[in-house]
């Protein structure tokens, strides 16, 4: 047990130059208590005392804002850096060394059942505000770009970007090339310019049968 915890404070060093101590990165590094928190609560979860383990999850999410599922399972030396708004799901999988940084989501579409939040295999980092969603598979060594919305398994070694996430980068070679990350899809801005068009097609109609209605009437 103290060897894991040691672990998980090394890899706080490793990853943000901002550690100064070993006192500070215990006392101060909410991801890194959310993490331990996750463990007891984890650990009770599996001996089936379901109620003290989402207890004590909650009680961690109100002191770090990070919210994990007591079912989900975790790795070695995860990292959560800075961390707040981070959401991990029931049925999450992480493996080894994996990084995500605050506002990420690991969630389910709310259509699946049984296993319905993603596995994230070793080596992965999530950047900030990045949602991974469903029960996907995200590959070793690969990275989401920050914002990006994920619905969909992840080859091993990829880079990933946008909304709907897609691989730009795989196994060091860069694919999608006429991805425009300046112009990326807005589904808001296209149902308004939808419904705009229709408003002056409806527009243009309504003055035609005025025009009718005067030119009957001026007969």
């Amino acid at each position: 047990m103290f060897k894991r915890l040691k672990e998980d404070i090394e890899v706080v060093f490793e990853q943000d130059p901002a550690a100064r101590s070993y006192l500070e990165v215990i006392l101060t590094y909410s991801g890194l208590h959310a993490i331990w928190c996750h463990r007891i609560a984890h650990g009770l979860y599996k001996r089936k005392f379901y109620f003290l383990a989402r207890l004590l999850s909650q009680i961690s999410r109100f002191f770090t804002g990070i919210e994990i599922h007591p079912g989900a399972k975790i790795g070695r030396r995860f990292f959560i850096d800075h961390g707040m708004g981070v959401v991990i799901g029931e049925t999450c999988e992480i493996g080894d060394n994996v990084t995500i940084y605050q506002g990420v989501t690991l969630g389910g579409t709310g259509k699946e059942k049984g296993k319905r939040h993603p596995t994230i295999k070793d080596n992965v980092l999530i950047s900030t505000g990045a949602k991974v969603l469903g029960s996907i598979t995200i590959g070793e060594n690969s990275k989401i770009g920050g914002g990006s919305v994920v619905l969909k398994d992840v080859p091993p070694n990829s880079t990933v970007v946008g909304i709907p996430g897609r691989v730009v980068v795989q196994d060091g070679k860069r694919v999608n090339r006429d991805l425009d990350h300046a112009n990326l899809p807005d589904p808001v801005l296209d149902k308004f310019r939808e419904l705009e068009a229709k408003i002056d097609q409806l527009t243009y109609e309504v003055e035609l049968l005025r025009s009718e209605r005067r030119y009957k009437h001026g007969s």
